[in-house]
C-alpha cells in the first residue's frame, strides 16, 4: 500500500507540466487495462479503448449542455480513441477539479460515488501500468 501511495505522489508529481496537468499517462495506463488499446472492444455496455458506457456519454452531455457547448456526444464517440480521450478529460474538469489521480482512476472503475474496496484491483492494475 505504501508503494501504491509514493506511485501516486511521483504520478501527480511529473503529470504536472507547464501549469497545466498531464493526464496522457493516465489515460493511457487506462487504456491498457480497459482494453489492451482495442479501439474497437466490447464488454456488455461499455465500448472503446476506454470502455465507455451509454451513461458515461449521457453525463457528458448533461456537462456540455450545463457548460452551454453546443457539442454533443454520440454512443459510436466511444469508439473513436481521441474522442474517448476527451470525455475522459470533460468527466475530470467537471468532478475532479483537484486533479486527482487516484479519485480519477477509482471513478473511472466504480462512478463518482466509488467504493475503495471495490475498486482497489483495477487502482493497482493502472499503476502498474503507470510505472
Amino acid at each position: 500500500m505504501t508503494a501504491l501511495v509514493l506511485m501516486v505522489s511521483s504520478v501527480n508529481s511529473y503529470a504536472e507540466k507547464n501549469g497545466s496537468f498531464d493526464w496522457n499517462p493516465v489515460i493511457n495506463a487506462i487504456i491498457q487495462v480497459e482494453s489492451g488499446g482495442n479501439s474497437r472492444a466490447v464488454s456488455g455496455p461499455s465500448c472503446g479503448a476506454m470502455q465507455i458506457t451509454p451513461i458515461c456519454v449521457k453525463e457528458c452531455n448533461l456537462i456540455l449542455e450545463k457548460r452551454k457547448s453546443k457539442k454533443r456526444f454520440t454512443l459510436n464517440d466511444r469508439f473513436d480513441v481521441q474522442k474517448s480521450k476527451e470525455m475522459f478529460l470533460l468527466i475530470q474538469s467537471f468532478f475532479n477539479r483537484a486533479n486527482d489521480v487516484e479519485h480519477a482512476i477509482r471513478s473511472w472503475n466504480g462512478g463518482q460515488h466509488y467504493s475503495k474496496r471495490a475498486t482497489q484491483r483495477y487502482y493497482e492494475k493502472v499503476m502498474r501500468h503507470l510505472k
